[in-house]
């Protein structure tokens, strides 16, 4: 399905946020305001672009990461270490409701663009502080990224076989669930403004909304002095649930959350006599005879097509899915349905195949207005529209500043 012009008002409509922030949860938390109609002006580097352009493949040296981590944001290049650069954040800050920015602690300061000054321009700003390991504390001046958050949070040492190594995620698991964090929090913080009048500091440290998704490991240390080991694809919570080969060389995963789901996946795969077990009645305890349960199951889907599967499964009204890799994604009907992998026109690259927004509105929907766009394209019109002539522009540039 082709992209099409959201018509609707969005719902950020009139919020003005300036993305300071490079390579991924900062500038993340600004593209999903972007794509619900906040006014997005990247501010990078005049002579060291935001990493993220350079990411990853590229097609005719343009990053296809940027293109979709730049879209719906304005560019523009500002040095915030000249006095130049220093004067025009500060107009801008005056105009905007939020920045979001990545500097390790102090950095702004540095500069004499603290929350101090910042708000002094505007005191209705939110400024969304975005770090490894927050504002302080013994690490906070560390330099931090979204793999050691994944590592001192809990998520690798429970990742992988029991006999394996520790895993690591392949892509930015961590730096993303603080991007959709700092959203959240944003937001917050724009909500408490509407009743006071007043902006404040979001400080959100990476290595927090990941320990928030991992769920109640540290309530169940604290009470019970459980630590979840690896399982690799089983669960301590319920089986079957595992991934599983097809007669036809492909994967599928099963899940059986749901005791009733539970009974279905074995009636299916015609072992009902398991349902009579005493340990079949909770999940925790059906988790005890995975073996038994794994092997049932594994050898019913062994001797079936995946399409076999599936249909099977669906009929029976069991939880399954195949896995997939992104080719399959790009086709799969469902994804289709809901024009998850949308299309955009760029104008640098042409159509673009990317993920479409977060959530869908039923009365003021988010939209994908542009892709990325080139490293400092609308510098000229963003000072402009702040009311500096050609000749403070030009003064500006000779400084360095843009």
């Amino acid at each position: 399905m082709t992209h099409t012009a959201v018509t609707a008002p969005a719902p950020l409509t009139g919020l003005r946020v300036l993305d300071l922030a490079t390579l991924f949860a900062g500038p993340l938390a600004a593209t999903m305001l972007g794509d619900f109609g906040a006014e997005v002006i990247k501010v990078e580097h005049p002579r060291r672009p935001d990493p993220s352009r350079g990411h990853g493949p590229s097609k005719n040296g343009i990053g296809l990461w940027w293109k979709l981590l730049g879209r719906n944001k304005r560019t523009m290049t500002l040095d915030l270490s000249t006095n130049g650069g220093r004067t025009t954040l500060l107009r801008l800050a005056a105009s905007a409701d939020v920045i979001i920015e990545n500097f390790r602690p102090g950095t702004l300061e540095k500069w004499d663009l603290g929350w101090e000054e910042l708000s002094a321009a505007n005191p209705r700003l939110v400024l969304a502080r975005v770090t490894g390991f927050g504002q302080f504390g013994p690490y906070a001046h560390r330099p931090g990224f979204g793999t050691l958050a994944e590592a001192m949070s809990g998520f690798a040492a429970i990742t992988g076989e029991p006999d394996a190594p520790p895993t690591l995620p392949p892509f930015g698991l961590a730096d993303s669930i603080a991007g959709l964090a700092t959203a959240y929090a944003v937001m917050t913080a724009l909500a408490a403004r509407d009743r006071t009048g007043r902006g404040q500091v979001v400080d959100m440290a990476i290595i927090e909304p990941i320990l928030t998704v991992l769920g109640p490991q540290p309530l169940w240390y604290d009470q019970l002095g459980h630590v979840q080991p690896r399982t690799g694809n089983r669960s301590q919570n319920n089986a079957p649930r595992n991934t599983y080969r097809t007669a036809d060389g492909s994967w599928v995963a099963v899940s059986t959350s749901a005791q009733s789901v539970a009974e279905r996946v074995m009636r299916l795969v015609g072992r009902p006599d398991l349902t009579a077990e005493p340990w079949f009645t909770t999940g925790a305890e059906r988790a005890r005879h995975t073996d038994v349960l794994d092997e049932a199951v594994g050898s019913w889907i062994a001797e079936h097509t995946r399409e076999e599967v599936i249909a099977e499964f669906e009929k029976a009204e069991a939880a399954v899915a195949p896995i997939q890799d992104v080719r399959d994604v790009m086709t799969d009907p469902q994804y289709a349905a809901l024009d998850t992998v949308t299309t955009v026109d760029d104008p640098e690259l042409g159509p673009l195949r990317m993920q479409n927004v977060l959530f869908r509105l039923t009365e003021t929907p988010g939209g994908i207005r542009w892709a990325g766009r080139p490293h400092g394209a609308d510098t000229d019109t963003v000072l402009a529209e702040l009311g500096l002539t050609e000749a403070e522009i030009t003064t500006l540039r000779a400084e360095g500043a843009l």
